[in-house]
C-alpha cells in the first residue's frame, strides 16, 4: 500500500501522533510532517539558497557576456574558465564553478526554442547542396548531390554533378519537378548565390535573373533561411546527411555522374514504397495524398542553361567559362553564341550549331572534324592530329588511314589522307565513306576509288550521222587483239 496514505491513515483516522508514526514507520517526523500537509512522496518543499556571491557578481558578468560578440569571433569564443580569470583579474572574489553555473544558464535563458511546424501537402519543400565523393570510371573524386525534399509526405530527389553553380542548381530544379509530376507552392533555400545576389532586409531577398526566370516559369514561392541558421530548414539537412550514411556508403561507382545519380534516385524511389511512420504509412501512400495539391507542370520545361556569347578566336577556338571548345573553321572571326548546360556545351553560329561535352576550367575539347578543309591543304598538320581526327570520323576512315601508314609511311599517308579530305569536302562524307568501304574490300588503291568518274562519250542518233559515215562499222577491240599484235612484232 502507499506509504503516503498509511502515515496519513495512522494520524488522521486512526488518532496516533506524529512521533509515534515515524517511528514505526521508520522516517523522520519532518517526512510525516509534510505527508500530513499534502507533499508528493519524496518530494521535498522548494527553497531559495542565499547565493551572496553570485549577487555580488551577477551585473558584471550579464555585462560581459552581453558585450562578447563585439571583441570574440569564429572558433575564438569566451569560455568559462576565461571569464572567471577575468572576473578575478577585476578583483572578484568568485569559484570557477559558480562561473560556469551561471554562464550555462545565462545561455539557457538566451537559446533559441524551435517551434514545431505542420507541414500540409503540397505546400513546402526544402533545397540543399551536399559534398560527396564518388568513384566516376575507377576515379575517385568530389561531386555536389541537389536535394530535394517534399516536406508533407518526406518523398526525397537526389540527383549528383560536377559542380555546385547556377546551370546545376537550375537543371536539378526541373529534374526534380519532373520526377515529381509537379511542384510544392513554396520552397525553402539556404542564401546560396545561384539563387540570391544580395540579402536585404528580414526575409526579403534580391534574387538572381535566372532564378528569377525560374521561379516565374513554374509560378512557386521561394523563401530563404535567415543567415546562418541551418535549423531553419532541418528538413532537408537532416536528410543530406541520411542520404550520405545510408544510401552513398561504400562510395558508390559507375561509369558516370550520370548512371550513379540514376541508380541513387531508383534506391530512393524503392525505399519512399517501403518506410512507414508510426501510423503505417508509406512515403509513397502520404505521396499519392499530397500530389493532388502541388502546381501542375507547365506545357514546356525550363530549359536550364546559361547564356554566353564569345568570338571565335583564328584557330577558330571559342572560350566559355575558362575552358576552349571548336567551332566550324568558316566560323573563325564571327560572334558565336553558346548555351551552357550541366554537361554540354551548345555553340550556335550562322548556318548550325555544334555540342561539346561541357569542360572544367581550362579544359579543351577540341573536333578535328571542324578543320577538314585546312587539314585537305595542310599535309604536316594533318600529320599531327591524324589520331584525333580518324577517331572522330570513325570507320572506316580509320582503317584507310592505317592501309596508308603500312604502305607509305606515316608522311606520305598524310599527303594521301590530304586528298581524301579534299575529296570529302567535295562529294560529302556520305559518299566518300562509301567509296572507301569498297577500296577496302577490295584491296583498291585509295585515291583511284576517290577519283572523279569520267562521262561517257554521248550517243548520237543514226538519223543525226552523216550518209557517209552511217554504214562505216568498226570492230570492238579486245585484249587479245593486242596481244596478237605484239607477238607478230
Amino acid at each position: 500500500m502507499d506509504q503516503v496514505y498509511v502515515i496519513r491513515h495512522k494520524v488522521l483516522v486512526e488518532g496516533h501522533s506524529a512521533r509515534r508514526v515515524a517511528r514505526e514507520m521508520k522516517v523522520s517526523r519532518n517526512t510525516v510532517r509534510r505527508y500530513m500537509d499534502g507533499a508528493e512522496p519524496g518530494g521535498r518543499a522548494a527553497s531559495v539558497r542565499p547565493r551572496p556571491t553570485y549577487e555580488r557578481v551577477r551585473a558584471r558578468l550579464d555585462e560581459v557576456l552581453a558585450a562578447a560578440p563585439k571583441w570574440t569571433g569564429g572558433k575564438q569564443r569566451l569560455t568559462a574558465a576565461r571569464l572567471h580569470r577575468m572576473l578575478r583579474e577585476e578583483g572578484h572574489e568568485v569559484g570557477e564553478t559558480l562561473v560556469k553555473r551561471a554562464m550555462r544558464e545565462w545561455k539557457r535563458q538566451r537559446r533559441e526554442v524551435f517551434v514545431p511546424l505542420v507541414y500540409r501537402p503540397g505546400e513546402l519543400a526544402e533545397v540543399d547542396f551536399f559534398e560527396v565523393l564518388v568513384d566516376v570510371a575507377s576515379v575517385r573524386r568530389r561531386a555536389w548531390m541537389f536535394v530535394m525534399r517534399l516536406m508533407h509526405s518526406g518523398r526525397d530527389f537526389a540527383w549528383l554533378y560536377d559542380r555546385q553553380d547556377q546551370i546545376a542548381f537550375l537543371d536539378a530544379h526541373v529534374r526534380a519537378f519532373e520526377h515529381f509530376n509537379g511542384l510544392s507552392q513554396r520552397l525553402v533555400y539556404d542564401n546560396l548565390k545561384p539563387a540570391v545576389v544580395r540579402v536585404l532586409v528580414g526575409s526579403e531577398r534580391e534574387l538572381s535573373a535566372r532564378f528569377q526566370a525560374l521561379a516565374t516559369h513554374y509560378v512557386f514561392e521561394p523563401c530563404f533561411a535567415r543567415p546562418r541558421t541551418g535549423h531553419d530548414k532541418g528538413g532537408v539537412e537532416a536528410r543530406g546527411r541520411s542520404i550520405r550514411w545510408q544510401e552513398l556508403v561504400p562510395i558508390p561507382s559507375g561509369e558516370s555522374l550520370d548512371a550513379i545519380s540514376r541508380a541513387l534516385l531508383a534506391r530512393l524511389d524503392a525505399r519512399a514504397l517501403e518506410h512507414r511512420d508510426a501510423e503505417g504509412r508509406t512515403i509513397a501512400m502520404r505521396f499519392a495524398d499530397e500530389r493532388p495539391q502541388m502546381l501542375p507542370l507547365p506545357q514546356r520545361p525550363f530549359r536550364a542553361t546559361a547564356v554566353r556569347v564569345a568570338v571565335a578566336s583564328r584557330r577558330s577556338l571559342v572560350k566559355v567559362d575558362g575552358a576552349v571548345y571548336s567551332a566550324p573553321e568558316t566560323w573563325a572571326g564571327l560572334e558565336l553564341v553558346a548555351h551552357v548546360g550541366p554537361d554540354k556545351v551548345e555553340i550556335v553560329g550562322p548556318d548550325g550549331r555544334v555540342v561539346h561535352p561541357r569542360q572544367r576550367f581550362g579544359g579543351r575539347s577540341i573536333d578535328y572534324r571542324h578543320y577538314v578543309r585546312e587539314l585537305s591543304r595542310k599535309p604536316q598538320a594533318l600529320r599531327q592530329v591524324a589520331q584525333e581526327l580518324v577517331a572522330a570520323l570513325g570507320a572506316p576512315f580509320d582503317a584507310t588511314w592505317q592501309r596508308l601508314v603500312d604502305e607509305h609511311g606515316p608522311k606520305q599517308a598524310a599527303r594521301i589522307f590530304a586528298r581524301v579530305l579534299d575529296r570529302l569536302v567535295e562529294i560529302g562524307e556520305r559518299e566518300v565513306r562509301a567509296r572507301l568501304e569498297i577500296a577496302l574490300a577490295g584491296d583498291e588503291p585509295v585515291l583511284l576509288a576517290l577519283a572523279p568518274s569520267r562521262p561517257h562519250d554521248p550517243l548520237v542518233a543514226q538519223d543525226e550521222l552523216p550518209d557517209a559515215l552511217r554504214t562505216v562499222e568498226v570492230a570492238t577491240a579486245s585484249a587479245a587483239d593486242y596481244d596478237a599484235l605484239l607477238g607478230g612484232g
